[in-house]
């Protein structure tokens, strides 16, 4: 794939489903094991972070940690500071520069390219993931999926279908023929019919 993706699209879509996310509903389960919302919304702001510092090839001192998931962690202010470094991340990567060359996530050493893939990745599947705790809809654009499927297939198809250990679990059967966002979402390991109700 030549082209770059266009984070911004998928970061706007994550700080609207944020900002409709009761109090109420932060110990809710989601399609992540043993996550809570408010662990995955604590996750989403700190490989916001991670992923602005890998664009800008620009990190702290002691390098950058794995973004953490615990509700606790989050601020007090997390429905200002999220979508602020939401934007910062998109912007991060407009950059041609973001792209190119090596860079570290979580305090690994990965190609600019790929970081970039990974970040929209995060974006869109775990948009998915929040939507679904919080009973919201959610719907991608089809680049955005496309851009997701041709990054995750490759790494599905390398792993036989047991996951990726660090960015998803191991792939659900779906039918050939489902809808695109089916396919990533059940490539990374979760059921397009979850819904916070079964749990």
């Amino acid at each position: 794939m030549s082209s770059t993706p266009d984070l911004a699209p998928a970061a706007r879509r994550m700080a609207a489903l944020l900002a409709n996310v009761p109090d109420y509903r932060l110990t809710a389960p989601t399609p992540c094991a043993d996550t809570s919302l408010g662990a995955l919304i604590d996750h989403v702001n700190g490989l916001a972070l991670a992923f602005t510092w890998a664009a800008e090839k620009d990190f702290p001192e002691g390098g950058s940690p794995p973004p953490s998931a615990d509700a606790a962690g989050l601020p007090p202010d997390w429905r200002a500071r999220i979508p602020e470094r939401l934007d910062a991340l998109a912007a991060a990567w407009r950059s041609p520069d973001a792209w190119q060359g090596m860079t570290k996530a979580g305090g690994i050493d990965l190609p600019g390219r790929e970081a970039g893939h990974v970040a929209l990745n995060e974006l869109v599947v775990h948009g998915w993931d929040i939507a679904r705790a919080a009973g919201q809809s959610y719907a991608a654009g089809d680049d955005e999926i496309e851009a997701c499927l041709a990054f995750v297939a490759p790494a599905v198809e390398q792993s036989n279908g047991e996951g990726v250990p660090g960015l998803f679990g191991p792939a659900v059967d779906v039918p050939a023929d489902a809808p695109a966002l089916d396919r990533l979402i059940a490539m990374t390991g979760r059921s397009p019919s979850w819904t916070a109700s079964q749990t």
